[in-house]
């Protein structure tokens, strides 16, 4: 995903626990790279749609929360690291 995808991701997870989850399962429709290539892109897609829900009804204990942090976290890591080879052409 575009590095300021990830981070507009990151800054919805940390308001709205999952929304930027839920986001990045539509950039994945919108043809996004993503970390699992052998998967199919709606497996892909509801997947993070899972992820989010999962985020959403665990955000009430607080795990969804944190979950939805690192979740935004690991967007914006994956998308620096793709972002780089692509600097250097």
């Amino acid at each position: 995903m575009p590095f300021p995808v990830a981070v507009l991701c990151l800054f919805l997870n940390t308001f709205v626990p999952g929304l930027g989850t839920f986001v990045s399962a539509f950039t994945v429709l919108c043809g996004a790279r993503t970390d699992l290539p052998d998967r199919h892109i709606c497996c892909v897609f509801w997947l993070n749609i899972a992820a989010a829900l999962i985020q959403i009804l665990t955000a009430i204990v607080i795990v969804g929360w944190i979950m939805s942090i690192f979740w935004g976290m690991d967007m914006v890591i994956l998308a620096s690291k793709k972002m780089i080879p692509q600097m250097l052409f």
